[in-house]
């Protein structure tokens, strides 16, 4: 009988069996194939740079969930893929041409910069996937997918085209947030509220026909002044009920603005009279609407001050611009005082600059629509959440959709197909590109600027991977047999990004929910209680945990220590716990091939007459592999994981096989057939 080596080495064994399994295509699922499928959909990571320790749980749980049922009898499909990622990914690789001082994406121009980030693509996109290899993820690897792979693109052309055609995408005049960093709009789950103490600022506005009667304004930011088309007050505010309807003459513009009076000022805010910037400020954007006030943009792209104001602030910085404001007031003897005020400040998760509202011509897909189903589809429990808590939440955005700002200034996704007529500004668009105007006939055409939402690529995941919406009959049989999936495994944080989208694509263009069960796995973080963050650069890299203890350890710790929906703090030095319990492993099974002579025969349990000891062993492995499948069915995956850590450690290696010396160790044959035969069920069992 062959002796394992003293100790376990990951490196000799590992890549070893995994190359062998998917040269084997062990993990490939057919349509030919008898048995039931199971698929389960990887969330396609962002091809922006190496993964980290917080994907590596959440990917680790949704391959336990695929060898499971594989192991079960199913046709399990694991399906692996890489995203885009718009934003993040311009944004790195502008970094990384600053960074070795190579000209700006403008400078390149958009063809090369394009391919520049093909390379960017093929370099990090590859090495996501190589990290996916090393820790033993049981993909099928022939059906990998891109985001910007042709079939998918085709996917995402289809259903802009049919949402258009259908009236459900249309193109308006709009505030949104605007990073000014990345020079873009974002939406508002891609920003963060950050809570932190400010500066009020208290100032005076002169009336245009009596400038020595003055209405005091109290305001957070006095640079958006330059853009101001009118000042509001409470109708029932007795102080300043004699202003409304009187002009104001704004200082630095010369401008006439009026007094208005409108329900949503508090009148115990500040001085009880605003500022109105309906270009700058969401409520102001409201009251601009009500009041059918001017709407005057004030800032550039990057949000500096623009031509069109006062020359002494031409081109200044947004928080520049304040300070130089504030020395005007003062200068004209405006200003009165300044206090320390808490208010969360919008920041955008990619750039980390504070977001500035600012109105911007944006495409958009009306949401309202869609959603409905969606939100009775949960309502009705055709939708299962693991954590429950997160129905609500669901439901709640669900029920409060806003239309959804499809377009972003980047160059890199797929770009909106719509043409605009040069000579009568007619929108073309359709599967193929146009040639000349569906209005005029002219062939003068220039494609829209901007690119998709990376969500209008993702929200189509469940289809475009399978051939969809093509109409040969292999994509349709391949569709048929994987859709709708069955468990998402994804991050709570997404949940309105992505995970409601995907609900509403699979019921609008397949009547069907996408997958019945969404598993939210725990958020990684680190021992500070900061959530794992390719920005922060706080990740712990597989790789290197892989080299030091290997994928077995890696796995075992990640689910380990990973509550349903909850956070878990990880360092690298955790997983010497998974690396101590792969060993305990080896060590069982050194010692029962050490036993294993060859005139010893193993035996089925129903031919042996066991002692109290090897039946209560066998007993509890039938347990533990019952409660063990109860706790995955109810997704309670580190439970199950704990289950099996106990009954290994416990019962097998340190009760199980202490009790069997004796009989392994004496001269009666039987007995240690016995023992051996008991011992190995178990093991396989385990």
């Amino acid at each position: 009988m062959k002796q394992l080596d003293p100790s376990y080495d990951p490196k000799k064994y590992e890549s070893k069996w995994y190359d062998y399994w998917t040269k084997k295509e062990y993990f490939v699922a057919k349509t030919d194939d008898p048995r039931t499928p199971f698929t389960i959909l990887m969330p396609p990571p962002n091809v922006t740079s190496q993964l980290h320790m917080g994907h590596g749980s959440g990917y680790t749980i949704q391959d336990l969930l695929v060898r499971w049922k594989r192991m079960s009898g199913y046709n399990a499909c694991y399906l692996p893929g890489t995203d885009h990622a718009g934003i993040a990914t311009q944004m790195m690789v502008e970094k990384s041409l600053e960074k070795n001082g190579e000209p700006s994406r403008k400078e390149m121009g958009r063809e090369k910069f394009v391919e520049r980030l093909w390379g960017w693509n093929e370099k990090f996109g590859g090495m996501i996937l190589e990290q996916f290899k090393q820790l033993g993820f049981s993909c099928d690897w022939s059906k990998l997918a891109f985001t910007m792979d042709p079939e998918l693109s085709q996917a995402v052309r289809f259903v802009f085209v049919s949402l258009y055609e259908e009236g459900l995408i249309y193109r308006s005049e709009r505030l949104v947030n605007w990073d000014p960093v990345l020079k873009t709009a974002v939406s508002d789950d891609e920003v963060e509220s950050i809570e932190g103490t400010g500066q009020l600022y208290f100032m005076r506005y002169p009336l245009a026909d009596d400038p020595g009667q003055q209405i005091p304004i109290a305001t957070t930011r006095p640079e958006t002044m330059l853009g101001d088309t009118a000042v509001a007050v409470h109708p029932e505010d007795e102080r300043y009920k004699a202003f409304i309807g009187k002009m104001i003459r704004l200082p630095f513009t010369g401008r006439l603005i009026p007094v208005i009076a409108d329900e949503y000022v508090k009148s115990e805010f500040g001085t009880g009279a605003v500022k109105i910037t309906p270009a700058h400020d969401p409520n102001d954007f409201a009251i601009g609407k009500r009041h059918k006030l001017p709407f005057i943009n004030i800032f550039d792209d990057a949000a500096a001050i623009t031509s069109d104001c006062p020359e002494r602030f031409r081109g200044l910085d947004r928080f520049v611009a304040r300070k130089e404001i504030i020395k005007a007031l003062k200068e004209l003897e405006l200003f009165d005082k300044e206090e320390s005020h808490k208010n969360a400040i919008p920041h955008s998760e990619r750039s980390k600059s504070v977001i500035e509202p600012r109105l911007s011509m944006q495409w958009y897909v009306k949401m309202e629509g869609l959603a409905k189903p969606a939100a009775d589809a949960a309502r009705n429990d055709d939708l299962h959440f693991y954590p429950e808590t997160w129905k609500k939440t669901f439901l709640y955005w669900l029920d409060n959709i806003q239309d959804w700002c499809i377009s972003r200034q980047l160059w890199w996704g797929h770009r909106i197909p719509i043409w605009y007529c040069e000579d009568c500004r007619t929108e073309n668009t359709g599967m193929t590109d146009p040639t000349t105007c569906k209005s005029c006939g002219s062939k003068k055409l220039k494609q829209d600027e901007d690119v998709l939402d990376t969500w209008f690529s993702s929200w189509l995941w469940p289809l475009s991977p399978f051939g969809w919406p093509s109409e040969k009959k292999d994509a349709e049989r391949t569709l048929s047999y994987f859709y709708p999936t069955q468990v998402l495994v994804t991050a709570p944080e997404i949940i309105f990004l992505w995970v409601a989208r995907m609900v509403m694509a699979g019921l609008k263009f397949k009547g069907q929910i996408p997958f019945r069960d969404i598993y939210f796995n725990a958020t990684v973080c680190d021992k500070q209680g900061r959530k794992f963050s390719k920005t922060l650069g706080n990740g712990i890299d597989p790789l290197e945990v892989i080299e030091k203890h290997g994928a077995d350890a890696v796995r075992f710790t990640a689910v380990s220590l990973a509550p349903l929906g909850g956070r878990v703090r990880m360092a690298i030095e955790d997983f010497e716990h998974g690396a101590r319990f792969v060993n305990k492993l080896w060590n069982a099974a050194r010692f029962l091939l050490r036993n294993m002579d060859d005139d010893i025969q193993i035996r089925s349990l129903k031919d042996l007459k066991p002692t109290l000891h090897s039946k209560w062993l066998a007993d509890r492995a039938r347990q533990s592999t019952a409660r063990s499948e109860q706790l995955l069915n109810a997704f309670r995956v580190n439970e199950a994981v704990e289950e099996m850590f106990h009954f290994a450690w416990g019962d097998v290696c340190d009760w199980g096989i202490e009790s069997a010396k004796d009989a392994l160790s004496g001269t009666d044959k039987s007995s240690k057939e016995e023992a051996l035969s008991v011992l190995l069920y178990s093991f396989e069992n385990l």
